[in-house]
């Protein structure tokens, strides 16, 4: 198809009729988030524990207590309204972005079309993609190796056969008991804390239990911030969605002309130091962070050069990527050629 040739539906539009589509399009884009941040915000503490799982485990495995400090009465509220802010944002976004398809692409020749439904598929994937690493392998990692890092060193004592009880003592158990006496304690070796049951109300017939964290003697106190934490998490994930867009903004440059496969197999150690910049840039700041990051920012500089080899802007244009990654398209020959 000649790229001056329009779709066959597509239609003039006077400057008052754009005026109109625009208004109509931004009414609808913003008809979804705000509705869905109310629903979320009831929601909102599940995310919440979600999200400080990942700390709340790394604490427990370093033998700290597993908690989180508030400052302020209204901290955890602001905390779960950012929280459904933010989600809303990122649920609806597909549905504002395809407001948005929908008012450019009647201007867009069917070649620009197709290199729009080639783009922001991929980006989304990467970004899901670069948010799933970054939750399940990259921040447990980054927090279990800070957390031990900042920690006292611990006081360990053998046990031998003689040793004798200094004090009263308490029983370790794991778990909390199901029915603890009033006025009952212990140790709950599995959240490092000392539990007592104390009555609660007036009946007589109900009890509480209350805990004390338990710390390793030393400087240090590892108390964390809720609101510093989260506010960490999302610094972290928009980091790492941006970052994952370097197969994106790879395959836009070669699209352009102003790069190819070969020049950048070639600048390959030049690329490496480059993700050790963009991760210093983008991460928390910490070395371990940096080395987490680093790795998969060059793999996604490898996946630019796979997805400039298999989706050069010809095959791009025609709609015919899948069919030329199964071998069957020769419309591209000479561009193939020159890339081997």
């Amino acid at each position: 198809m000649p790229l001056d040739q329009r779709e066959p539906d597509d239609a003039v539009m006077s400057f008052g009729d754009h005026l109109e589509e625009l208004r109509k399009r931004l009414f609808l884009a913003a008809l979804v988030p705000l509705p869905l941040a109310i629903g979320l915000f009831f929601v909102a503490p599940q995310i919440r524990a979600a999200l400080t799982e990942p700390v709340l485990a790394a604490l427990r495995a370093e033998g700290l207590p597993a908690q989180l400090q508030v400052m302020s009465p209204i901290e955890s509220l602001a905390v779960d309204m950012k929280l459904s802010l933010i989600g809303a944002i990122l649920v609806s976004l597909p549905w504002v972005l395809y407001q948005v398809w929908r008012f450019i692409s009647p201007g867009l020749y069917a070649h620009e079309r197709r290199f729009a439904n080639f783009l922001v598929p991929l980006s989304t994937i990467l970004a899901a993609c670069g948010l799933a690493l970054m939750y399940f392998a990259i921040l447990p990692l980054m927090l279990r190796g800070l957390i031990a890092m900042s920690g006292n060193i611990p006081t360990l004592v053998e046990i031998t056969p003689s040793s004798e009880a200094v004090g009263p003592t308490l029983p370790l158990l794991s778990t909390d008991p199901a029915s603890p006496a009033p006025g009952s304690s212990w140790v709950n070796t599995t959240e490092h804390t000392v539990r007592v049951a104390v009555p609660y109300g007036t009946s007589g017939t109900q009890a509480e239990i209350l805990s004390l964290p338990m710390v390793r003697p030393g400087t240090l106190m590892q108390v964390y911030h809720l609101s510093n934490y989260i506010s960490l998490i999302i610094m972290l994930a928009l980091g790492t969605a941006l970052s994952f867009q370097v197969p994106v903004i790879t395959l836009l440059l070669g699209w352009m002309g102003l790069v190819d496969a070969p020049m950048l197999r070639k600048w390959r150690k030049f690329a490496f130091f480059g993700s050790l910049v963009v991760a210093a840039i983008v991460g928390p700041g910490d070395i371990l962070s940096l080395l987490l990051l680093t790795g998969p920012l060059y793999l996604l500089y490898e996946l630019g050069i796979l997805l400039l080899v298999f989706a050069p802007a010809s095959r791009v244009a025609r709609g015919a990527v899948t069919r030329g990654l199964v071998g069957l398209d020769r419309g591209d020959d000479g561009e193939r050629s020159d890339e081997r």
